[in-house]
């Protein structure tokens, strides 16, 4: 299960919409060895794409030092699909590189609302999981 915090969901969401009609792409870094996505990491689509995303691979190097430098691993790694379902492509899948990390897609085939999932891709095989947003901000 992906357990994650409402504001990063919601900022997910903006950059998908923002980057409409390409698909948007990044990371939601923590700290290693933790499951917890704590810092947004909106990037650039290299592909300028509607069906394709790609990290530019300058601004994926220098990201990955950062999370090394602070301690940090992906844990999320997220793209929308602009005209289909929230579900891995065939390319998704055969690019999915960190089989430690959740992977969500975001649908913003539909102009009011969004269809958020995630899935766990490890060796071509996808496998979903629930999806727990949960408000961080609140002390219980």
């Amino acid at each position: 299960m992906l357990t994650i915090d409402s504001s990063i969901v919601r900022a997910i969401v903006a950059h998908a919409r923002r980057d409409h009609p390409d698909e948007a792409c990044g990371v939601v870094a923590g700290p290693i060895g933790s499951d917890v996505p704590t810092r947004h990491i909106p990037m650039d689509n290299a592909a300028r794409s509607m069906t394709f995303y790609e990290f530019d691979s300058m601004e994926h190097l220098r990201v990955w030092r950062e999370m090394d430098d602070n301690d940090e691993e992906p844990v999320v790694i997220y793209h929308s699909h602009t005209a289909t379902e929230a579900y891995p492509s065939r390319t998704d899948i055969s690019f999915a590189g960190e089989p430690g990390a959740h992977y969500l897609l975001v649908s913003t085939r539909e102009p009011d609302s969004e269809e958020i999932r995630s899935f766990r891709i490890v060796d071509g095989v996808v496998t979903e999981e629930e999806v727990n947003i949960v408000d961080a901000t609140v002390k219980s």
